[in-house]
């Protein structure tokens, strides 16, 4: 079926298609839940549910559910660190000099293939965190910390620190459902932080704005709600916060902190970091943000301003305590509202991690993935500029959804006749324009050529494949029907035959452009 995104959207217009929703009746006044409102619970604060996932959480009364769901939080990482960890950055600065080096000089003449530590930590880090996206036995958690890591932004690419940003990534997990404020205090002081936005530069004589201005503009308050007056005034208060070179630990630096008279939101005084962070919390709008952005997180791609400013209010008043404004939100009746349901689009991680999950697919290595996720625009530890992925229906263009489509057709695969290593070897998309618009170029040959060579096992379609389709652990035993309704959160677009074997209803149904929603 083509898929032409117009005015009406992504979402929109896979909805007008649809003959209706999975589950069709208004929502139910009793708290018990049925098949499809647990896989929907689960399909939005997991990374795919398999059946009996499912089913273990059908059997519990709504509320119960979402407790469970948020009980018993384990604030550390189950993946065992990297071992890298406690290098400082200058020891990683000399061992990146000596390859560098190594490779220039070569051998004969020839330039010498290197593995260079930062490049290396950078892959092992992001490999890191997807083993423990597909390990965890606690998805919800892990979510907060990519919504929290979308939110505070620092990339690979600017801070070239691997054991910062691990640091960063178990702070994002310690403060995941625990306390906003906490967690706000603690990114102004983070080595990662202040390296990706040029506090560990800012001086009383230079103070440097840009922590400054993403703090009032995407950590807070939101753009219309500051002048630049205010930024100016924070970015004075912030100068002397700085990284130790060698040890790459927070460090403060009296000498170098501007200690004036400073005026910040009509408040005037001899402003440090700690006040400018007071005025901020104590401020009604920042709660706002944080409940406007986990409701695009969570609901839908439609905020509702009377809910978000109700939520907001408890959220302030409650000491910005992050568990009780996502359980809030998980047991609203907009949440529960079946016509919200394949309301959100999929993100890469989302859908790339979530299918290897739900297929119970073995990844030994986890590069391919990456690969992947790069392809489709999102690696973690990667994000595109300070303002992180944009979400919702910039996720889905022309290019994407086809990639999207080749790329599930590969695992699909490496479930029946295909091995996990070759099926994931997928050649990187073209380089991303400097503003990050995912296109298909126009005429790139090469690209088409990837595309071709990337069709079913010896040209079979697998919407007409047979019994030699094989299931892993996660779905054999399972019937067709059931697991149509598993992978897809309403009616498929195109026709699902459910009559066939149950490994021709899996992959009829992942290639269903529905597969896309959650």
């Amino acid at each position: 079926m083509a898929v032409h995104l117009g005015r009406r959207g992504f979402v929109g217009g896979i909805a007008a298609l649809s003959t209706g929703l999975w589950s069709a009746s208004p929502l139910r006044a009793a708290a018990a839940m049925d098949f499809d409102e647990a896989r929907h619970l689960l399909s939005r604060t997991s990374f795919g549910a398999t059946p009996a996932e499912i089913h273990a959480f059908e059997q519990f009364d709504y509320a119960v559910a979402v407790d469970r769901l948020l009980g018993n939080v384990r604030r550390t990482a189950g993946t065992p660190a990297p071992e890298w960890l406690n290098q400082g950055p200058a020891e990683v600065r000399r061992q990146q000099q000596a390859a560098e080096a190594q490779r220039k000089d070569g051998v004969d003449g020839k330039k010498l293939e290197i593995v260079r530590p930062i490049q290396e930590q950078g892959r092992e880090l992001k490999n890191w965190w997807i083993e423990e996206m597909l390990a965890t036995d606690q998805p919800l958690v892990e979510r907060m910390v990519l919504f929290w890591h979308n939110h505070f932004t620092s990339s690979m690419l600017k801070v070239r620190y691997a054991p910062a940003l691990f640091r960063q990534n178990a702070l994002f997990r310690r403060e995941a459902l625990g306390n906003y404020a906490t967690l706000l205090k603690e990114v102004a002081r983070d080595p990662a932080m202040l390296i990706y936005l040029d506090g560990m530069r800012s001086v009383a004589r230079q103070p440097n704005e840009n922590f400054a201005r993403e703090l009032l503009e995407l950590f807070t308050l939101g753009e219309g709600h500051y002048t630049e007056a205010d930024i100016k005034a924070a970015a004075r208060a912030f100068t002397g916060w700085s990284v130790n070179r060698e040890t790459g630990q927070f460090v403060e630096r009296p000498g170098q902190h501007d200690d004036g008279e400073k005026t910040f939101l009509g408040k005037t005084g001899r402003f440090g970091g700690e006040e400018i962070l007071a005025i901020l919390l104590a401020h009604p709008r920042t709660a706002e943000t944080i409940v406007q952005k986990m409701w695009l997180e969570f609901v839908s791609l439609k905020p509702d301003p009377a809910e978000v400013k109700r939520l907001a209010a408890d959220f302030r008043r409650g000491g910005y305590e992050i568990k009780p404004l996502v359980r809030a939100m998980l047991l609203s009746p907009a949440f529960r509202d079946p016509a919200n349901r394949g309301a959100l689009i999929k993100s890469p991680i989302d859908l790339i991690v979530g299918s290897v999950h739900v297929l119970g697919l073995p990844v030994p290595e986890k590069t391919g993935l990456v690969r992947m996720l790069q392809g489709l625009g999102q690696v973690p530890f990667d994000p595109p500029n300070v303002k992180g992925w944009l979400g919702g229906e910039s996720w889905i263009t022309t290019y994407t959804l086809l990639l999207r489509q080749q790329f599930l057709r590969r695992m699909i695969e490496a479930t029946t006749v295909a091995s996990m290593e070759g099926g994931m070897m997928m050649a990187q998309r073209p380089n991303r324009r400097a503003d990050r618009k995912q296109q298909l170029p126009a005429d790139d040959s090469t690209m088409q050529m990837q595309m071709a060579e990337r069709r079913p096992v010896e040209g079979r379609s697998l919407r007409n494949a047979g019994v030699e389709v094989r299931l892993g652990p996660t779905l054999s035993g399972v019937d067709s029907a059931a697991l149509v309704r598993t992978l897809l959160p309403r009616q498929p677009i195109d026709s699902v035959d459910i009559s066939g074997t149950p490994g021709v209803a899996v992959a009829s149904a992942m290639l269903d452009t529905a597969y896309q929603l959650k």
